[in-house]
């Protein structure tokens, strides 16, 4: 077989893995007429027994555990039973080599993991389904030297005693943000969740309809507060809410003021909203507390980059508000973690919840956000030239003019006919937030007369190191915004083994 059947058959196994052909589950299939390739395809799947005694799976053996490879080919075995009922034929004198192939592929992936790094060519900087924001080199190492041995997690040194496990973001998000105190949970869901069980379990909490947005997952806001053991009370409409309408709901049932951040979509046109200035005024003047889910945690005034205002945590807990909640993966470019932050009376009250223990974070999340804090706290040029995400999203253009001018060049040794061009478009920033900004980038589009663009997709996805690229419109292309250093040399060596395999 030549080296592009080769990739094109692996290709298809990675595909077909995809699909969760679950072993043991594909017997409605067998009811369905199979044809004579589909039956002598069956007959000739050999027997598991019969392949553990022979001497092509011994290194494995010896290498793993009988058991390890038993379940191994029992799993690819009926696999591969359901391929063939579904369809798809193979040779029947190839298939006990087929199997010896998959067995051995599934045995790296299960050893070295499954989750694993990929390299970010979609143009969305803060991609939810590739891990969000990647962590800065100061936070990996401080992740590494707290989790390579034990670390003074609740233990307070200088005491000799029992200690608290938030002293060290504590402290970095009381300067950064001037919040009398706070706590940081799981994620922000988490946070919203706990603040709301803190403030107005078993009460009535007012918001409005233009705010009860769905955080991605189908999960809801009026889910989360649910949850949290909390009523909600709608007001105004969902493209205009005026101070009256949550003055007119406020009654004796009424336990505090919501204002959730519309970071993940844009209404526009006729409409209106209370400003958080107005709610904090209005709280105030009823004695109800203000809680603001921000959303994106955006601690850094990056001005007019974005070409839209992202409010600051700091600028909305000076307007007032008693509770901010955001996340620490976002735009603040840290670890999966959610943050209370606000009047002590309020995070000290969330802190003694139970259900704060069931979401509170560990040793390798608060090593990396108190890292990730620290950062910031050493100003504007370590925050640009660290935090990743926004070192990305604050890139000049003329920067990836460089990067794909560089990368024009080396791939100019390419079959004649493959065509190479750099393409202006627009990244997004992602995770929900900003959602209306946009940002100048360039990408990199490969073609060539013939070229199977889905195939070339679904083998760069199933590289060692996977590439994950952007599709549009029926091209191809890798957008130079989202690639981190280095990463540009990885698209290189790809795209050139691609049709480097094609040219044999």
């Amino acid at each position: 077989m030549d080296l592009r059947g080769k990739r094109s058959r692996l290709c298809t196994l990675r595909s077909l893995r995809c699909r969760h052909l679950v072993p043991g589950k594909v017997c409605a299939l067998s009811k369905q007429t199979l044809n004579e390739s589909q039956k002598e395809c069956l007959r000739a799947l050999p027997q598991v027994g019969r392949l553990l005694e022979g001497e092509q799976y011994a290194a494995l053996i010896e290498e793993t555990s009988r058991h390890w490879v038993t379940q191994l080919l029992r799993d690819e075995s009926e696999l591969l039973r359901g391929e063939i009922l579904a369809g798809h034929t193979y040779a029947a004198d190839t298939l006990e080599a087929l199997l010896l192939e998959r067995v051995h592929i599934r045995s790296r992936e299960r050893r070295h993991g499954l989750l694993k790094r990929v390299i970010n060519a979609t143009g969305v900087v803060v991609h939810t389904n590739l891990g969000r924001s990647p962590l800065a080199k100061r936070a990996l190492e401080r992740v590494v030297e707290v989790s390579s041995g034990y670390c003074n997690l609740e233990y307070d040194l200088p005491g000799r005693r029992r200690g608290g496990r938030m002293f060290g973001v504590q402290d970095a998000l009381r300067q950064l943000t001037g919040a009398e105190d706070a706590l940081v949970v799981n994620n922000n869901a988490a946070a919203v969740m706990l603040a709301l069980s803190a403030m107005a379990e078993r009460q009535e909490v007012i918001l409005s309809r233009g705010e009860l947005v769905e955080i991605g997952g189908s999960f809801r806001i009026p889910d989360v507060m649910r949850t949290a053991g909390v009523r909600l009370r709608e007001v105004g409409c969902t493209n205009r809410t005026h101070l009256r309408d949550y003055e007119d709901a406020i009654d004796e049932e009424t336990a505090l003021l919501l204002k959730v951040h519309q970071s993940n979509y844009v209404i526009k046109g006729f409409t209106k909203e209370v400003s958080v200035e107005e709610l904090v005024a209005l709280g105030q003047a009823r004695g109800l507390p203000v809680l603001v889910d921000l959303g994106s945690g955006c601690l850094f005034d990056v001005g007019d980059a974005f070409q839209v205002h992202e409010p600051l945590v700091q600028e909305v807990l000076r307007a007032g508000v008693d509770v901010v909640t955001f996340s620490g993966d976002k735009l603040l470019g840290g670890p999966q973690a959610g943050v209370i932050a606000g009047k002590k009376e309020w995070v000290r009250r969330a802190a003694k919840r139970p259900l704060a223990r069931a979401l509170r974070v560990d040793k390798l999340t608060l090593a990396a956000l108190e890292a990730t804090l620290q950062i910031y706290l050493e100003g504007p040029v370590a925050i640009r030239a660290e935090i990743p995400g926004l070192s990305m999203l604050l890139r000049d253009i003329s920067a990836l003019e460089v990067v794909g001018r560089a990368l024009e060049t080396e791939l100019s040794v390419l079959p004649s006919g493959v065509t190479v061009s750099l393409v202006p478009s627009l990244a997004a920033v992602g995770g929900g937030a900003l959602p209306s900004a946009t940002l100048p980038s360039l990408q990199l589009a490969i073609d060539a007369p013939g070229f199977d663009i889905e195939a070339f997709d679904k083998w760069l996805r199933a590289r060692q190191l996977p590439i994950v690229a952007r599709l549009d419109r029926g091209r191809i292309s890798f957008d130079l915004r989202t690639l981190l250093p280095g990463d540009e040399h990885h698209v290189c060596e790809a795209i050139c083994q691609w049709f480097d395999l094609d040219s044999k």
